[in-house]
């Protein structure tokens, strides 16, 4: 079901999305759908941000100890670097 919807927009910003929905060959009802149904999406699945190709394939790169101390480890570098 589509239904119609009336905005009030600034004039500038109208004309730049006039531009941008004709340079992507979209009407700019179809874009602001997108849009709207993009944002409301992350809303919703906020907690589920997903894994780019490459950051799954770094993981499992590095092996360390259960109780490695990252902040401990930083600390001693920066001791070492500004001796």
């Amino acid at each position: 079901m589509e239904t119609k919807l009336t905005l009030r927009l600034n004039d500038n910003v109208i004309e730049r999305a006039k531009n941008y929905a004709r340079s992507h060959k979209i009407s700019l009802s179809k874009l602001i759908e997108s849009y709207l149904d993009s944002i409301t999406k992350q809303k919703e699945g906020e907690k589920k941000i997903p894994i780019t190709p490459l950051v799954d394939s770094l993981s499992g790169v590095i092996d360390l100890p259960a109780d490695f101390d990252y902040k401990r480890d930083y600390r001693d570098y920066l001791e070492n670097k500004y001796k």
